[in-house]
């Protein structure tokens, strides 16, 4: 059963931006409280790119900072990252991660983003 469903990937020339979007169903969301996006480039680690907490606070990759911005639609039950200025650097599977307060953990099923130079 699919609980996350990712979107906004594709296509990208160098400088251009994206919008990912992880929409959740609203019983998962109403008990999530850490939101998280992450990357996995070929032949690499999976990364923390960017998160969110239930309070605001968010925390970001040093390389994303004032590139990328993640947000809360809580109306929509989705977080998104906005992602502007992309660099082929940037290029991977994207992955949302929910956290909910007793620890269980939900994976979205990645979305891919290259950028071209």
């Amino acid at each position: 059963q699919v609980q996350l469903v990712e979107s906004g990937g594709g296509l990208v020339q160098a400088g251009g931006s994206l919008r990912l979007s992880c929409k959740a169903s609203r019983t998962i969301f109403v008990r999530i409280t850490a939101k998280e996006w992450y990357r996995q480039a070929p032949g690499k680690q999976r990364e923390l790119v960017a998160a969110v907490t239930t309070g605001g606070n968010t925390n970001y990759h040093d390389s994303v900072k004032g590139r990328f911005t993640i947000s809360d639609d809580n109306a929509r039950n989705a977080v998104s990252l906005q992602m502007d200025s992309l660099e082929p650097e940037d290029t991977a599977v994207y992955y949302c991660k929910l956290t909910r307060t007793d620890g269980l953990i939900y994976w979205g099923q990645g979305t891919q983003v290259t950028v071209s130079s």
